[in-house]
């Protein structure tokens, strides 16, 4: 087994940071749907939904960033283009979404797929020991997971 500079497996590193890519790609994905949904929300509940969803797209902002520099730390080269994000991501494609409830329930599927993403990733990290990987899956987890409890409520839906 070889270790890199921060002591951990070369090879389980490789595949961890590949999966971050994907993770990475994804967030992308979902960023670009929350300047879409900003943008384009109508209707009585615009003033809530359009400062809720700023708040959303800025915090996703700065996930990119981690993400990218945990890939770096890793060793990796993170993805950057929108061409390697469209070939990566999972997290479905919003257009052109004006309605509240179409947009709410976009982040709630987006989140849902980006969790799936982290729990895989999580376990990997365990399996490698790379705390700072499964720190950052755990914390992302956490988070997402009381938004997609907060959407569904807006939306008068249980978890």
């Amino acid at each position: 087994m070889t270790l890199n500079r921060i002591g951990l497996d070369t090879d389980k590193t490789k595949d961890i940071a590949k999966d971050l890519n994907g993770l990475l790609a994804n967030f992308q994905t979902y960023y670009q749907n929350l300047r879409g949904i900003h943008w384009n929300i109508r209707g009585k509940n615009f003033f809530d939904l359009h400062v809720k969803f700023e708040e959303l797209y800025t915090d996703a902002n700065a996930k990119v960033d981690a993400l990218a520099e945990r890939i770096l730390t890793l060793g990796e080269t993170p993805l950057h283009t929108f061409e390697a994000y469209l070939q990566s991501a999972k997290v479905p494609v919003g257009k052109n979404i004006s309605k509240d409830e179409e947009a709410v329930q976009l982040i709630v599927d987006s989140i849902s797929e980006l969790l799936k993403i982290e729990r895989q990733i999580l376990d990997k990290a365990g399996d490698a020991n790379d705390e700072g990987t499964s720190a950052m899956m755990s914390d992302l987890i956490t988070e997402q997971e009381k938004t997609v409890w907060m959407m569904n409520a807006w939306l008068g839906k249980s978890i």
